[in-house]
């Protein structure tokens, strides 16, 4: 059983199948998903799910803390199941793609005391951007150097 279905179950979440498949869709590393993409593989797995219940079935994921909502550059929302083990991201600004990481290090800790501007800061997102491997592979063989334009 995946980790987001055991934590699921240990909390006494109704496991119907429509839901089930959710979870199982969004079970593994580096998995953000847009919920299109999430109902695209459920429907392959459960065809008869709908695409509200996709969308109420990850609300209420976020909604328990069980799944983290990410946003970047204005693209569609991605749901992320690792929303247990403090990481932030890396994102590719040509295809969008996003890996989790876990740097060393608090980056509270970097934020200087006068740059706080009086604000009790209790947590930081932080997003690395740059070109994933195939991004920059395209750019190179159409001789850009893999800025989007």
């Amino acid at each position: 059983m995946s980790d987001l279905l055991e934590r699921l179950r240990g909390r006494g979440w109704r496991l119907t199948s429509q839901r089930r498949v959710v979870a199982e869709v969004l079970d593994g590393e580096h998995v953000h998903l847009t919920a299109d993409e999430v109902h695209a593989r459920a429907a392959a797995r459960l065809p008869e799910i709908s695409r509200a219940t996709v969308y109420n079935t990850l609300g209420e994921l976020v909604t328990l803390g069980e799944v983290l909502e990410v946003a970047t550059d204005g693209r569609a929302k991605r749901y992320d199941p690792n929303a247990h083990r403090a990481h932030q991201h890396l994102v590719c600004s040509g295809c969008g793609a996003i890996r989790d990481v876990h740097p060393h290090g608090d980056p509270l800790a970097a934020l200087p005391a006068a740059e706080r501007f009086g604000f009790a800061v209790t947590t930081a997102e932080v997003t690395y951007r740059g070109l994933c491997p195939d991004c920059r592979d395209r750019g190179h063989r159409d001789g850009r150097d893999g800025r989007r334009t």
